[in-house]
């Protein structure tokens, strides 16, 4: 099967979708890339890339990357995110067709964290190209907009709605990453099909474990770490891990432990001195080849997010991370993400944006016997092998496409 995936993200950018691609390939199917110039998280493009100009590069052993230009994300802000989503929708439009001219492709499959904006040039290149369209919605627009207040005006987020109907419409098929998230895409989509989709995860067995920095291998060696891995953000409600901290300042050998960057870092770091809170650690950002070191060496794994309706309709990717380290997860966290660590028995999870409650529960686990813990860790290995072991969901995403492709 020929298959064109379109991201605005890609390699090296750390996304799901370079694993996804990758295994397409393994399983013998011929992949191109459409995507931009890599700038996510930190909003500059990155070394060996130009700004202007068409680029073309090979990831995997065949896979063809051509990447078109778009206005970097610089530090964040509306109108910077808005020039950078536009941007790219603009010049993989207008490019991409004449980029791709000469290929023929079974199905053009989107995959949309956020901007949902990426699925405009796929919908261009399903008419030029005759292809199923195939769109992998992991965040809701205009919701999750509104959640992050990125919009606050009410014609805009309406003319937004206008635009997602449209673009839903246009497909062939929507790939929910949630099943609560069938309805509200169902809503929009008039006759497309929809079907549920959820985020896998690559496990490496017997992968080889990096030595961390002195000071991140030490507070994970000598204390009952429990670690939170990934962005450090509005949505992910940190103000709970350190209302959680508060709570926790008597246990002398318990670290809650902040891997990652973002921008509610540099306020956890003023929280920390401003409350004298020791047991709180932020290590910064690791490359992702070490996240299984920091994850093998952590007792217990930390999911949190805010309590915003729409994000109660998400399961946080990193959920399935945390499932195939075989360790346990201890949850401030509401809808989905709250119903798989119970549903799957592999730990304690209170509500979201509640630190006291977060707080009890991390008390508790610190207190369990270590097979007790091994047995919460090994109950979610379980889950993660049946439910979002990534070859398997390849595998499905490929028969989903051959049983539509046109």
């Amino acid at each position: 099967m020929k298959v064109l995936v379109v991201s605005q993200y890609f390699m090296p950018e750390t996304f799901i979708i370079n694993e996804l691609v990758e295994e397409m390939e393994k399983l013998g199917h011929e992949v191109a890339v459409l995507t931009g110039k890599p700038n996510y998280p930190d909003g500059a493009i990155f070394k060996g890339y130009q700004v202007s100009g068409v680029q073309t590069e090979k990831f995997g052993k065949d896979i063809d990357i051509y990447r078109v230009p778009l206005r970097p994300r610089g530090r964040g802000g509306a109108k910077n995110l808005a020039l950078n989503y536009l941007s790219f929708a603009f010049f993989a439009s207008v490019l991409g067709p004449w980029i791709l001219r000469k290929r023929k492709f079974d199905v053009i499959f989107v995959f949309a964290p956020s901007p949902i904006t990426a699925t405009i040039p796929a919908i261009v290149l399903k008419f030029f190209k005759r292809s199923t369209l195939a769109l992998w919605v992991l965040d809701l627009w205009p919701e999750s907009l509104v959640v992050t207040k990125f919009v606050k005006n009410r014609i805009i987020l309406k003319a937004v709605e206008v635009m997602v109907r449209i673009i839903y419409r246009c497909c062939d098929l929507i790939l929910a990453q949630s099943e609560r998230f069938i309805a509200p895409i169902k809503s929009l989509a008039g006759g497309t099909e929809v079907l549920y989709y959820p985020n896998s995860f690559k496990r490496v067995a017997n992968r080889e474990m990096l030595a961390l920095p002195d000071e991140a291998e030490k507070v994970l060696r000598e204390n009952f770490c429990v670690v939170f891995a990934g962005n450090i953000g509005k949505a992910q409600s940190v103000e709970t891990i350190v209302d959680a901290a508060k709570y926790l300042k008597d246990i002398k050998d318990l670290k809650l432990v902040l891997v990652g960057s973002g921008s509610m870092l540099s306020w956890v770091q003023d929280m920390k001195k401003e409350h004298r809170l020791d047991n709180l650690e932020c290590l910064g950002r690791f490359d992702i080849s070490y996240i299984p070191t920091i994850y093998a060496k952590s007792k217990v794994l930390m999911l949190t997010l805010n309590s915003d309706e729409i994000l109660q309709y998400t399961l946080p990717w990193k959920t399935q991370s945390y499932m195939a380290a075989g360790k346990p997860i201890v949850g401030a966290i509401d809808g989905e993400g709250a119903r798989i660590i119970l549903e799957s028995q592999c730990g304690l999870v209170g509500p979201a944006e509640d630190g006291k409650t977060l707080a009890e529960n991390i008390r508790q686990m610190h207190a369990m016997a270590p097979e007790k813990l091994q047995a919460m860790g090994t109950s979610g290995f379980n889950y993660f092998e049946k439910n979002f072991e990534m070859v398997a969901q390849v595998k499905r995403l490929l028969g989903i496409f051959s049983e539509r492709a046109k």
